[in-house]
C-alpha cells in the first residue's frame, strides 16, 4: 500500500519561521517534522510515498533526495500543488501516482507506528474508506465527528461552542480506495476544495468507518505546538546528544533533550528537559534554557534565562536576556489565542542585545535588531530596528 502526505501548505501562523521554509520542514527533536511522518510510515511497512508539495517545495525535495542517496526510507514521488486550493485539491494532484488502496496523512501530524499498521489492516480487512478519530477537550478547533455504530454519521468543521455534541474529532489520517477521487470531483468548491467537505457530503454514498485512537497525536497548528511536539517526541525517544557536541563538565543536561552536531555548552550552562538545540549552537556560561526549540547556528550569550521559546536559525542573543514564559494572549493572522503558555519567538538572523526582556507571547521578526535593555511585547515585523525610549 502507498501513502500520500499532504505537505503543500505554507504555515502562515508560523511566520516568521515559515518565511524561509515550509512548515513540514520545521525541526522537531533534532530533525524536520516531515522526517518523523515519513519514518513512521516506513516503519509500518509503507515502501512508496507520494509527497504533495507546493510552497518552497525545493527545500523538501532537496532534503529527501539526500535521504534517498543515503539509503534512508521509502521511495518518494512528488505531486505538485501549484496553488493552495485545499486538501481535496491536493489529493487530486496525487491521483496519477496511485493505484488502488492508499493512506492519506497530513504532513503536520505525528502519530504512532502502531496506528498506521492498524489502519492498513482495517482497510485490507473491510475495504471501507477509513478515518482515524480521537477525543479532545476542545472540539471547536477541529472537525467534530459523530458516529452511528462504527461509521461516521456527520462531520462539522470547527463547530461553535453551542454546536458541540461530541468530543470526537477527525485526526487527519485516512485509508481510501480510488472511489474517493470521483467524490472529490463532485464536491462543490467553496473557496478551497476540502477533503473533509467531500467526506461530509458523501457519507451515505461513500460510508466512512471510524478507527478510534488515543495514543500519541502531535499536531502543529500554532507556534507553541512546536514546543509540545518537540517535548512529546523527546519523551518517547529519550535524549539525543550528537557525539561532536561539546558540553562543559560544569554544565547540566536534564533529560530528555536533543543537542545537535558541533554545539558548545559553556560552564554553568543548563539545558533542561524538553529542549532541542540545533547544530552549531553556542550556549553561554550560566545560561538556563527550558522547554525550547533552538534552530541551527544560534549564539546565546551568558546569563540568559529562556523558557518556552523558539529561536530561529542564525539568531544572536545578548547576555542576560530573559524570555520568562508564562501565559499570554497571542495574535496570529488576526485571530486572538487567549492564555497561551508561550514564552515567545525570535526569528531567523535576528539580533537581540544584552539585557533584553521578551514579554510572554512576543514574536520578533526575521533580521530584526533589538537594542540593549529593551522590553519587547506583541509582534515585531521583519527587518525592524527596536530602540529604547
Amino acid at each position: 500500500m502507498k501513502a500520500v502526505i499532504l505537505a503543500a501548505g505554507e504555515g502562515k501562523r508560523f511566520r516568521p519561521l515559515t518565511d524561509i521554509r515550509p512548515k513540514p520542514m520545521l525541526p522537531v527533536a533534532g530533525k524536520p517534522l516531515l522526517d518523523h511522518v515519513v519514518d513512521r510510515l516506513a516503519a509500518a511497512g509503507i515502501e512508496e510515498v507520494v509527497l504533495v508539495v507546493g510552497y518552497q517545495r525545493e527545500r523538501i525535495q532537496t532534503h529527501f533526495s539526500e535521504r534517498e542517496q543515503d539509503g534512508h526510507g521509502p521511495n518518494i514521488t512528488y505531486a505538485v500543488q501549484e496553488n493552495p486550493l485545499g486538501t481535496g485539491d491536493a489529493l487530486l494532484t496525487a491521483e496519477p501516482y496511485l493505484g488502488s488502496d492508499f493512506l492519506v496523512v497530513n504532513g503536520d501530524r505525528i502519530v504512532e507506528q502502531a496506528l498506521i499498521e492498524r489502519l492498513i489492516r482495517r482497510r485490507e480487512k473491510t475495504g471501507d474508506q477509513c478515518m482515524v478519530i480521537t477525543s479532545v477537550d476542545d472540539p471547536t478547533r477541529y472537525g467534530m465527528v459523530e458516529l452511528d455504530g462504527e461509521y461516521v454519521s456527520s462531520i462539522v468543521e470547527k463547530p461553535a461552542t453551542h454546536e458541540v455534541t461530541s468530543n470526537l474529532v477527525n485526526a487527519g489520517i485516512y485509508a481510501f480506495g480510488p472511489d474517493i477521487f470521483a467524490a472529490i470531483r463532485q464536491t462543490e468548491r467553496r473557496g478551497e476544495l476540502k477533503l473533509t467537505q467531500t467526506l461530509a457530503d458523501y457519507l451515505r454514498k461513500l460510508p466512512v468507518r471510524a478507527l478510534r485512537y488515543d495514543g500519541l497525536w502531535l499536531e502543529l497548528e500554532h507556534p507553541w505546538d512546536l514546543l509540545d511536539a518537540n517535548d512529546g517526541i523527546l519523551s518517547t525517544t529519550g535524549s539525543q546528544v550528537i557525539s561532536t557536541a561539546q558540553v562543559h563538565p560544569d554544565a547540566t543536561i536534564t533529560s530528555p533533550v536533543a543537542i545537535g552536531a558541533d554545539t558548545h555548552i559553556a560552564s554553568g550552562g543548563r539545558v533542561l528537559r524538553g529542549t532541542t538545540l540545533g547544530a552549531n549552537v553556542r550556549l553561554g556560561a550560566n545560561t538556563v534554557i527550558t522547554n525550547s526549540v533552538v534552530f541551527s547556528d544560534v549564539t546565546i550569550g551568558p546569563g540568559c534565562v529562556l523558557t518556552d521559546c523558539i529561536i530561529g536559525e542564525g539568531a544572536t542573543i545578548g547576555a542576560h536576556t530573559t524570555i520568562g514564559g508564562g501565559g499570554a494572549d497571542v495574535v496570529l493572522n488576526e485571530s486572538v489565542y487567549s492564555a497561551v503558555e508561550f514564552g515567545g519567538l525570535i526569528g531567523h538572523n535576528a539580533t537581540i542585545g544584552a539585557d533584553v526582556t521578551l514579554d510572554p507571547g512576543a514574536i520578533v521578526g526575521n533580521h530584526t535588531t533589538v537594542e540593549l535593555g529593551c522590553t519587547v511585547s506583541g509582534r515585531v515585523e521583519n527587518d525592524t530596528h527596536v530602540r529604547r525610549g
